[in-house]
């Protein structure tokens, strides 16, 4: 009665294969995603306050200023340069650091904001 140790082994190895196939590929973590963000800058004030993105989300994120300013990304080194009122500076990064990195006007080095980047 041999094709019982076999068919033992086969199921254990199509289980083993099944969990981590679910492990690496299918679980819902959260990063990885393709993300659009928009923020404001009115004045010293940036609405909304905070942005949340997942560690390896695809980020596209755009800011409308009221007057030529450069608004900076720290962490990340990405700079909202506006030549005018009115503009909508965007840019396309991989959030690839977690952590939360500020964002400020450059000039004045008034914070206005935070994007946290939250792990997978």
């Amino acid at each position: 009665m041999r094709p019982l140790p076999l068919l033992v082994v086969a199921v254990v190895v199509v289980a083993f294969l099944g969990v981590g196939g679910y492990l690496i590929f299918g679980r819902s973590s959260g990063g990885g995603q393709q993300v659009t963000v928009t923020a404001t800058v009115t004045g010293t004030t940036m609405t909304p306050a905070t942005i949340t993105v997942h560690a390896n989300d695809r980020v596209t994120m755009s800011v409308t200023v009221d007057r030529k300013e450069e608004i900076h990304l720290h962490g990340y080194d990405i700079a909202f340069e506006a030549t005018k009122a009115g503009d909508t500076v965007t840019h396309q990064f991989t959030a690839d650091r977690t952590g939360s990195f500020v964002i400020e006007i450059e000039d004045t080095g008034k914070d206005v904001g935070t994007l946290r980047v939250l792990p997978g």
